[in-house]
């Protein structure tokens, strides 16, 4: 990858007595070259929306570029990540949708893609920064480091290595190596000067070296440290973007010094601001689910999920909010990423999650909460006209498939008594209420309903038509009570389609025997058995005979 660095900016750095005391660094890309892009997880727990975040910025920049977005696992820290964390991370990003170019499961040119599988690459990067002279053996140890630590504490300076063995001749050295004394390398850093980059997101980003001090980047037991394998990593897979979390923005200064020793061209770096709780903390555990698989697990849809995670941080320029991936490929620009943090709405999430629900395929929505109400218990059958009539019938009003379970049972549920001693049900109540139910009670005894319900829609309506006609009711004084008294409720989907469904439910035998259904006979038989007279004197309900059992 033939990454330019400009030379009145970005010269091979090399270290001499006389360092330069400002320099900047800066990417070019050849117009020709790919774009490759990366996500680099570490295995030791749940992908979190913030990485998540991460990730899906670096595919929307990749595909929008038609580049590469390459997939590494960063499993340094042998005591926590494990291989189940590992396939825990890929099973999330695959059910985001995003699908990576190189990685693990898929291969590639530049592997292995695990940073436990690059050790000898590691070592022989090492080796070659000693030979040039860029870093050296410390033989400190653990107490001596610490009291380097109390003394600058003490003098209020930063926390930088003040130890012999950066000046060491090499007798000292061979003479501790003879003894076998454990060692680390240590990258040796200018001891004045600043280093400047242009990130892509926050603009000039600077760091004085003085700050820095001499840092590790081979531990005694041989293990590399994190910055310098991110380094030796991005630069050999060639990455040309380093699109990555703020948190990491002061890695950027090792990680610089470490590209310009080995002479490494030069990526650009963008850094995206946190996601941020309500309060403006940090977001954490504490706040709620905070993990992909936790949101997968409760009801959301991918697509959704990747719509909102989008949207935070990002925009394009429009009053949309509605994305599909495709879309959001299209539309990706890093230049519109914001700089400050995006706060975490759930409520918003769970909004959104709403329109991409309400926006599948019919037979696809059908399918998802007929499978749903079955998987639950409320349901016998997945599919079939019922599942489908009832999913129209109910879907505005569900967000999550989980949200279906409620709308079904409320539907199928008849809470009459409660609504009737309800202050919101009182004057229904009082609008001659006893009259209505003897009426509907006539009609159904007639067998006029239960033609018309059989009819459908066209039946339903030319009933209700002739029904206010003859009590000389029409618009809420008609349809409000007949809604409290069909479905023991004041409010909920269109009653017709709600009276209809009901009667189909009791029909077709679809309802299982433990959902709490009511059919529409045992409503009736409910009906006859309140004491109208006792509610409009402010007294329960009484029923004139032992209470039916529903």
């Amino acid at each position: 990858m033939r990454i330019k660095v400009f030379p009145e900016l970005a010269p091979p750095f090399l270290f001499r007595r006389h360092f330069r005391r400002n320099f900047s660094v800066r990417a070019s890309l050849d117009s020709d070259l790919p774009v490759r892009v990366r996500f680099a997880p570490s295995p030791t727990g749940n992908l979190h929306v913030g990485g998540a975040r991460t990730a899906l910025f670096n595919y929307l920049f990749a595909r929008s570029k038609g580049g590469k977005f390459v997939l590494r696992i960063e499993d340094t820290d042998l005591e926590r990540s494990t291989r189940e964390s590992e396939e825990a991370v890929l099973r999330d990003l695959a059910w985001l949708g995003l699908d990576w170019d190189e990685g693990p499961g898929v291969g590639g040119d530049y592997g292995p893609y695990r940073q436990s599988e690059r050790n000898s690459m590691y070592k022989q990067y090492a080796e070659k920064l000693l030979e040039s002279g860029h870093v050296y053996r410390c033989f400190c140890s653990n107490e001596e480091l610490e009291k380097m630590k109390e003394i600058a504490e003490l003098k209020k300076l930063p926390p930088v290595y003040t130890g012999k063995w950066a000046t060491a001749t090499d007798e000292e050295v061979q003479e501790e190596l003879a003894k076998g004394i454990p060692y680390t390398y240590r990258f040796r850093v200018p001891k004045e000067g600043s280093l400047k980059i242009n990130d892509l997101i926050r603009g000039e980003v600077s760091w004085k070296l003085e700050t820095l001090g001499d840092f590790v980047i081979m531990r005694s037991n041989g293990q590399p440290v994190y910055n310098f394998c991110v380094t030796v990593d991005d630069a050999t897979m060639a990455i040309s973007h380093v699109i990555r979390a703020e948190e990491h923005l002061p890695n950027t200064l090792r990680q610089a010094l470490i590209y310009k020793a080995l002479e490494f061209p030069m990526p650009f770096f963008a850094h995206v601001s946190l996601i941020l709780a309500p309060d403006r903390s940090k977001l954490s555990k504490r706040h709620g689910a905070t993990s992909v698989g936790q949101f997968r697990e409760m009801g959301y849809l991918p697509q959704a999920m990747v719509n909102y995670l989008a949207l935070l941080g990002w925009g394009d320029g429009t009053e949309n909010e509605f994305f599909t991936i495709e879309q959001l490929v299209e539309k990706f620009s890093i230049g519109r990423v914001n700089k400050s943090g995006a706060i975490f709405d759930s409520t918003k999430l769970r909004w959104m999650n709403g329109q991409h629900l309400r926006a599948l395929p019919f037979e696809e929505l059908s399918k998802l909460i007929g499978e749903r109400w079955k998987s639950t218990g409320l349901l016998t059958e997945s599919e079939g006209p019922f599942i489908d009539e009832a999913v129209q019938l109910l879907k505005d009003g569900i967000d999550l498939v989980t949200d279906s379970d409620t709308a079904l049972s409320n539907l199928l549920s008849y809470p009459l008594r409660v609504t009737l001693s309800s202050p919101e049900g009182k004057p229904i109540v009082e609008d001659k209420i006893p009259d209505v139910s003897a009426s509907l009670l006539a009609a159904y005894d007639s067998g006029e309903l239960l033609g018309a319900l059989e009819e459908g829609h066209a039946g339903w309506q030319k009933w209700v038509k002739g029904f206010g006609k003859t009590l000389k009711r029409k618009g809420k004084s008609l349809f409000m009570p007949l809604r409290l008294l069909l479905t023991g409720k004041l409010h909920g989907p269109e009653m017709g389609s709600s009276v209809i469904l009901i009667y189909k439910a009791g029909n077709h035998g679809v309802v299982a025997h433990q959902a709490g259904f009511v059919t529409l006979r045992e409503r009736f038989e409910t009906l006859r058995q309140i004491d109208w007279e006792a509610l409009n004197q402010d007294q329960p309900a009484l029923e004139s005979s032992a209470t039916i059992s529903n």
